[in-house]
């Protein structure tokens, strides 16, 4: 038979007095927050935090440079990394830095102005994609903490309702890419049988490839065009664009060569019929002395 054992007074006064305030914090993280999209302050002093390591600032650059030689971003668009994403919740403004972040519509600023924040809707669309590359160090990607200072996963489903959301760890290599679904929520998507994921906003297959860049070897986030070709990067389209060279040099050299091969064809015919022209001239005006011999002779 089991025995109930009552609290002691002090664990009974302690939960009380505890109560309120949990469920105050419970109320608060259920509440639907207030978001006002304002520019951010001129006041407000961003975070320098230092990244948390070199793959970072190299995969947002590597992703920026195939898109931009592949011209495939229209004017309007941009991306960027490590920039502030602004938004008010609850009369706290709130920052978010992402890795790297696409905006397909943004509004122009002014000229001789450098972006250093973008505030969805005041500047222009909602990010269409926004990306976290994993670090040894948590730093909250995974976070869906409903209170300030918000969890980066919270604050791109919930407040900013980005789209597509890619956590990346170039160490492993191991890529997750969470839609938003019609309810708000994300959903994480499957990739293809090539490990790549189809974005529609960019019409492009987001996948990894594990090789060395800048002598740094590790995973990378590489693009991929619906024909399934790759977007290069710089140096990968220079070296292509040798070999092109180097092809075209020898296309040039053989077509050249034939030439020669067929103007040498065309005189050796002409050396050829003038040959045979003077054999017929020559046999010609031998049965014309031949005849004259004979008309002589009378014959």
């Amino acid at each position: 038979m089991t025995q109930a054992i009552a609290p002691k007074a002090n664990q009974l006064g302690s939960a009380s007095s505890l109560q309120p305030e949990v469920i105050k914090a419970i109320a608060l993280a259920k509440a639907k927050p207030e978001i006002v999209w304002e520019k951010l302050p001129a006041n407000f002093i961003l975070p320098d935090d230092p990244v948390e390591s070199i793959a970072q600032p190299l995969l947002a650059a590597a992703l920026n440079e195939s898109l931009q030689l592949a011209q495939i971003l229209p004017p309007e668009a941009i991306v960027a990394s490590n920039m502030a994403l602004v938004a008010k919740i609850n009369q706290k403004t709130t920052v978010k830095a992402p890795d790297w972040f696409y905006v397909a519509k943004a509004y122009p600023v002014g000229k001789n102005v450098i972006r250093r924040s973008y505030s969805p809707h005041l500047d222009g669309d909602v990010p269409a994609i926004v990306m976290e590359f994993l670090s040894e160090e948590e730093t909250g990607e995974y976070s869906t903490r409903p209170t300030h200072p918000y969890g980066k996963m919270y604050f791109y489903e919930q407040i900013l309702q980005v789209p597509i959301y890619v956590i990346f760890d170039p160490a492993d290599g191991r890529l997750e890419i969470r839609k938003l679904d019609p309810s708000g929520h994300y959903e994480i998507q499957p990739l293809d049988e090539y490990g790549k994921y189809f974005i529609d906003s960019l019409d492009l297959y987001l996948g990894t490839w594990h090789g060395t860049r800048f002598e740094q070897a590790f995973h990378w986030l590489r693009w991929w065009g619906i024909d399934d070709r790759i977007l290069f990067w710089g140096s990968e389209k220079a070296a292509q664009d040798s070999i092109l060279i180097e092809i075209e040099k020898q296309r040039v050299e053989i077509q050249h060569q034939i030439a020669q091969e067929e103007k040498q064809r065309a005189e050796t015919e002409r050396l050829r019929a003038e040959t045979e022209k003077l054999r017929a001239d020559e046999f010609e005006q031998e049965i014309i002395r031949l005849r004259q011999l004979l008309a002589e002779k009378g014959v």
